[in-house]
């Protein structure tokens, strides 16, 4: 891929955890950026708003997407909008119609305003939860988010519509990331939701380990993304794993493992009655965590996360009071 001097960049789910750091340190650093758009359905606050930002409020599925890309000049887009963390209750339909749908949306919308580059953080999840998956997954095994948990399944099907640009549309250049756990100091999602119970529950005979990421790395790496003329899909994960039996002696708190038919049948009772925001399903993600190789990150794309995965989880620690 050619260079194309100096970037006008837009940045979907600029409102996220993400999609703000992102845009803060676009913001403070420019580089070759020119113009930074950041969307999201929800506007900042004129307090949180950065300098040199334009900021738009807009659905990623909305027809009028391709008018913002074009009125912008937009040549690099990075998607970030999803729906990471639902909220009880939540609608699995509209957590499709986001991720996936939106996603349509705007990667039909990039092409028709010739967009350049299209930057997008999937997820180590889009491998997802199976007792088969190899101990360490790398960039080529297959993507298989199981279709009874959305958040895997859409990744899955995003992953599997971005494969179909790549034949369809070459001249759309896609820079794809596979994140672990992402942790940091304003993180909470429905893993830090696990940490701040007051035990950690695990399964009996699985390690259930964890590989996280920094966000300042993720970050990083999307900014190299943007700034420099990169292309493939790369697993973000620090080095080594960290199991639930570890995290429990690091917070403090009991380690409760419990056999995978008692927590599947107490959540299908759980769950209809509203007192679990989770069902059955919800076992498979804790039995069989995607461990990540971050070997092709660290080979091609030059990229060595900052912290190991106990670094993360440490810092994360001494940033929070759990």
């Amino acid at each position: 891929m050619a260079s194309n001097g100096s970037r006008c960049v837009l940045v979907t789910g600029a409102s996220g955890y993400i999609g703000r750091l992102l845009v803060a340190d676009l913001a403070g650093r420019r580089g070759s950026v020119e113009r930074i758009v950041a969307a999201d359905v929800r506007e900042p606050p004129r307090g949180e708003r950065k300098a040199g930002v334009d900021y738009v409020a807009c659905d990623v599925r909305d027809a009028g997407f391709e008018k913002i890309l074009r009125d912008n000049a937009i040549d690099t887009v990075v998607h970030l909008a999803a729906i990471v963390t639902p909220k009880p209750g939540s609608d699995p339909d509209l957590e499709y119609s986001v991720d996936v749908l939106g996603t349509e949306n705007v990667l039909r919308c990039a092409v028709a305003a010739g967009v350049a580059k299209f930057l997008y953080t999937s997820s180590g999840a889009a491998y997802g939860y199976w007792p088969d998956n190899p101990p360490v997954l790398t960039e080529d095994c297959p993507l298989r988010g199981n279709d009874n948990i959305p958040y895997p399944r859409n990744k899955r099907l995003v992953e599997e519509m971005l494969a179909r640009y790549r034949r369809e549309h070459p001249d759309l250049h896609q820079l794809v990331l596979r994140p672990g756990t992402i942790l940091g100091a304003s993180v909470a999602n429905q893993i830090t939701a696990m940490f701040e119970r007051p035990f950690v529950l695990g399964v009996v005979g699985s390690a259930t380990p964890f590989i996280f990421i920094w966000d300042q790395d993720v970050v990083a790496c999307l900014r190299i993304g943007v700034d420099e003329d990169r292309e493939g899909i790369y697993n973000m994960a620090g080095d080594g794993v960290v199991t639930m039996r570890e995290i429990a002696q690091r917070l403090g708190k009991p380690y409760v493992a419990l056999p995978a038919w008692l927590l599947s049948g107490g959540l299908a009772v759980l769950k209809p009655l509203g007192l679990s925001q989770y069902g059955p399903e919800q076992v498979g993600f804790l039995r069989y965590r995607p461990v990540l190789s971050n070997e092709k990150l660290k080979r091609e794309f030059g990229y060595t996360p900052k912290k190991t995965s106990s670094d993360v989880f440490d810092f994360y620690l001494s940033t929070h009071r759990v």
